[in-house]
């Protein structure tokens, strides 16, 4: 996972999948104007949205919960979040 920090406190956050490899991105911009400060995607693709500070809290505990019943976490997420270029 990496994260980097901007000159205007913005931040992304970034995590690879092995198989099938994807990337799941999130930038937070607590100083953007609208309300939605929050931008997640799930690979190349269509897969993207803004949230709100509550739905992002919101979707973090439902996916928590439901991935904790899914075993023991893969090791590819047991990693430093180390600042990185974007």
């Amino acid at each position: 996972m990496t994260a980097t920090a901007t000159a205007t406190g913005r931040r992304f956050y970034r995590l690879r999948t092995p198989e099938p490899v994807t990337a799941v991105s999130v930038r937070v911009d607590p100083e953007r104007p609208d309300p939605y400060p929050v931008y997640l995607a799930v690979g190349a693709g269509r897969r993207r949205m803004s949230l709100t500070p509550d739905e992002a809290w919101a979707l973090w505990r439902c996916l928590s919960e439901a991935v904790a019943a899914l075993g023991t976490p893969p090791d590819y997420i047991r990693t430093d979040i180390r600042p990185a270029r974007r």
